[in-house]
């Protein structure tokens, strides 16, 4: 809503959500890779459910059209399952903890701080698939509005370099413990509980990050991942018509630093 409204001149959030905004009116361009999930987001089984094979005729509590939803097609496939093969229940994100406590469903899916909360809400509780499972599923990007990009692109070549520098910062010996507190300060959070959130991210340098700039099919491009989101989009009536990927990314500025 700030992006459309002229307020804000980037959002950071998932390739898929860029898709969204941009297609729901307010236009953006991925120009930084920051990360892809690799394990934060996961198909959490109720006692008893110990893979994705298990699910068969169960109830999955999932906030549908969203992301884990994405992640669950793909588990489901993965396994020579389809979404005809489990019931679906809509639930938002934030309550799938609860709900899986409840007994209503046999499993669900979220994305942390939601999905380590129903593991510890259910003992006996087990993660059987996340994105772990499949890296690019999920990519975290920096996205502008084109005329942001347009009259500011030199500022936004500044901002990826420091980007490099967060990340240099972050994987540093020296400076890690420093970093994780400052991150867990705003989080509220204790750093042992955010160091495990961590290892469900791969964070990304713009120079890492180009090993996924490049088009072509599938998750490891975030061309490829982008077209299997908008796919997954229509699919599901997060809006009606496909959108032009290609013009919704643009990794000149990655490759420029990198140069």
């Amino acid at each position: 809503m700030h992006l459309q409204a002229g307020q804000l001149d980037a959002v950071t959030m998932t390739n898929g959500d860029a898709l969204v905004t941009s297609a729901t009116g307010a236009q953006n361009v991925m120009i930084l890779i920051d990360d892809y999930s690799n394990g934060n987001d996961m198909i959490v089984g109720a006692p008893g459910i110990s893979t994705i094979t298990d699910l068969k005729g169960k109830k999955i509590g999932i906030e549908i059209g969203f992301v884990e939803h994405l992640l669950l097609l793909n588990g489901l496939e993965k396994n020579g399952m389809t979404e005809k093969d489990v019931e679906l229940v809509n639930v938002p994100t934030n309550e799938t903890p609860q709900v899986l406590a409840s007994g209503q469903v046999d499993a669900i899916g979220a994305w942390q701080p939601n999905a380590g909360q129903a593991l510890e809400m259910v003992p006996g509780s087990k993660r059987i698939y996340s994105s772990a499972d499949e890296p690019g599923l999920i990519y975290d990007v920096l996205a502008v509005t084109p005329s942001s990009l347009s009259q500011r692109r030199d500022d936004w070549i500044k901002v990826l370099k420091v980007w490099d520098m967060v990340v240099a910062y972050l994987n540093d010996e020296k400076t890690h413990d420093e970093a994780v507190s400052i991150m867990v300060a705003r989080v509220g959070i204790s750093p042992e509980k955010y160091q495990g959130f961590m290892e469900g991210t791969k964070i990304l340098s713009t120079k890492e990050a180009l090993a996924y700039a490049h088009k072509a099919d599938g998750f490891k491009s975030i061309y490829g991942s982008s077209k299997i989101a908008d796919d997954f989009n229509v699919a599901n009536g997060v809006y009606p018509d496909p959108q032009p990927i290609d013009s919704y990314i643009d990794m000149s500025l990655m490759n420029e630093i990198n140069e």
